[in-house]
C-alpha cells in the first residue's frame, strides 16, 4: 500500500467507500473483469480502467459505489431500464464467479461484515432518473436487486427536472411534480437520493422535502473553484442539514488543478462550511474523466490521507471523510 505507515493504519482502521465509479459500464461494453489487476489503457488513465478489486484492496478499500449509466440517446430504442439491469447482471456474474472477491451489499451493516469476511463490497447507484423511464414502480423494482441511490438528473432534462448543465438545461426551474414524487417514493423504498447533476433550483427542492439524507455522489464546491459542475456553500448547508453527505470529485477541470492540493482544498472548505460529518469520496473514476494523477485509481487513497493529515485534518475527521459519513448515511436511509 502506497502513503504513510499513519495512513495505512488510517485505512486500515477505516476502509474507504467511494460514492461514485463508471466500471459496470465497461464491463457492460467491453468485459471489464473486475476481479484482474488493470492499468489504464491510456496516458494518464483518460477512459477507464481505473477500478477492479486488487487495486481497491491495495489502495486500503472497503467499498465502491458503482454508478449505472445509460444514454437516453444511445439507449433509447434499446431500453434505459433495461441497460440498467445489465449492468446489474454484470455485476451479479462477477460476484458469482469469485465470490471471495466482491460481495453486493446494501446496508451499513452488510458493508461492515464484508470487512470481517475480507471481501470488497460493491453498492448501486442509478445516474439519472431518465433511466427509470417516467414510471415509478422501477425504483421499487431497482431497489430489489440492491440499488442504493438514484440521482436525479444527468446531462439532460428528464421527468424529475433540468440538470446544471447540458440538454435541457433550465436554471429558473426546479422539480417537477413527478420529481418530488420521485423523492418520496425513493425515501419510502430506502433509496438515497442522490443530487450531483442536477440544477440548483431542483437540489433545494428535493432538501427541502427530503426526510432522510440525501447525498451528492461526486462533485466539487464553488467555495473551492469557480466551475458549473461544483455545487456552492447553500446547497453545502441544505444536505448537510438533513444530515447527508457530500462525495469530492478526482477530475482536475472541476476541482482546479492537478494534484492532491486541489482536491484536498474542496474538503477542507466543506470541512469549513459543514463540519466533519459532511465530506466523503466521490471520485468518478471510469466516468470519462481523467482522474488527478495521484488518484488516477484507488491504489492512490493513502496519499490522499498523507495531504489530509499534513493539512491538520485529525485522524478522526479522516475516518469520516474516507468511510464513516457514507456508512451513516447508508445506516439512516
Amino acid at each position: 500500500m502506497l502513503g504513510s505507515p499513519e495512513a495505512q493504519a488510517i485505512h486500515e482502521a477505516h476502509p474507504a467507500i467511494d460514492l461514485h465509479a463508471d466500471t459496470l459500464m465497461w464491463a457492460r461494453w467491453i468485459g471489464y473483469d473486475l476481479h484482474k489487476a488493470h492499468e489504464p489503457p491510456l496516458p494518464r488513465a483518460a477512459l477507464g480502467g481505473h477500478v477492479d478489486v486488487p487495486r481497491m484492496r491495495e489502495g486500503g478499500m472497503g467499498a465502491q459505489f458503482f454508478g449505472l449509466v445509460s444514454l437516453p440517446l444511445a439507449d433509447r430504442v434499446r431500453g434505459m431500464a433495461r441497460v440498467v439491469h445489465e449492468q446489474i447482471d454484470q455485476l451479479d456474474a462477477q460476484i458469482a464467479r469469485k465470490p471471495d472477491g466482491l460481495r453486493l451489499v446494501r446496508t451499513a451493516d452488510e458493508v461492515d461484515a464484508c470487512r470481517r469476511d475480507d471481501v470488497m463490497g460493491a453498492l448501486l447507484g442509478i445516474e439519472g432518473a431518465h433511466a427509470l423511464e417516467g414510471d415509478l414502480d422501477n425504483v421499487d423494482a431497482f431497489a430489489r436487486r440492491g440499488v442504493r441511490y438514484i440521482g436525479l438528473l444527468h446531462f439532460s432534462a428528464n421527468e424529475a427536472g433540468f440538470p446544471a448543465y447540458g440538454r435541457g438545461r433550465d436554471d429558473a426551474t426546479g422539480l417537477t411534480p413527478w420529481g418530488f414524487e420521485l423523492v418520496r417514493r425513493c425515501e419510502a423504498a430506502r433509496v438515497i437520493v442522490d443530487l450531483a447533476h442536477i440544477n440548483k433550483r431542483g437540489f433545494l427542492d428535493a432538501c427541502r422535502i427530503a426526510t432522510k439524507p440525501p447525498m451528492v455522489s461526486h462533485t466539487g464546491v464553488l467555495g473551492a473553484f469557480e466551475h458549473w459542475r461544483n455545487i456552492d456553500d447553500e446547497q453545502l448547508r441544505a444536505v448537510a442539514d438533513k444530515g447527508g453527505c457530500v462525495g469530492v470529485i478526482f477530475c482536475p477541470r472541476f476541482v482546479g488543478g492537478d494534484g492532491l492540493a486541489p482536491v484536498v482544498k474542496h474538503m477542507l472548505h466543506i470541512l469549513d462550511v459543514v463540519g466533519e460529518e459532511g465530506a466523503a469520496l466521490g471520485s468518478d473514476w471510469d466516468g470519462f474523466i481523467v482522474p488527478t494523477n495521484d488518484l488516477k485509481d484507488p491504489r492512490g487513497l493513502p496519499l490522499l490521507t498523507d495531504a489530509l493529515l499534513e493539512a491538520g485534518v485529525s485522524e478522526a475527521a479522516i475516518g469520516k471523510i474516507l468511510r464513516g459519513n457514507a456508512m451513516r448515511v447508508l445506516a439512516e436511509c
